[in-house]
């Protein structure tokens, strides 16, 4: 019987060592994600404002702010869903107390983005219809 008792740490240990491996994989790939949304969301509101500028309507970029909002706050759902990845192997209280600080951060800044676009998005259709019918 104690013949066994280090194949299975050994096994434990190696299993053990997989999960994270694979959790941190995981983690890289979300935040990759995460920061590939940032990328598309900022050419997306440099498009818009390209346009804008073209068109010489510069009185407001709310719409702008808000399409650069709305990718940011996706943005940071992933974030944060890396994060808590990270809380299920971080090695120390010290560690998990920087993803609680990192992950409250991130989550008062998606709270807030999304207070802005909910209270900006009747303003903006507004805009949008104004602009529609001088266009017309």
């Amino acid at each position: 019987m104690p013949e066994t008792a280090p194949h299975i740490s050994g096994l434990h240990g190696q299993a053990e060592s997989g999960v994270i491996s694979a959790v941190l994989w995981l983690k890289l790939g979300i935040e990759t994600v995460g920061a590939l949304i940032i990328a598309l969301g900022i050419l997306s509101a440099g498009w818009l404002l390209l346009k804008a500028l073209a068109r010489r309507q510069t009185a407001d970029f709310t719409a702008i702010r808000l399409t650069l909002a709305r990718y940011l706050a996706l943005a940071l759902e992933f974030q944060l869903g890396a994060d808590i990845l990270s809380t299920a192997i971080a090695p120390s209280w010290e560690q998990i107390g920087k993803l609680g600080a990192i992950a409250v951060i991130r989550t008062a800044l998606n709270y807030f983005l999304s207070r802005e676009m909910r209270e900006e998005r009747p303003r903006v259709s507004h805009e949008d219809k104004i602009v529609a019918r001088a266009e017309n």
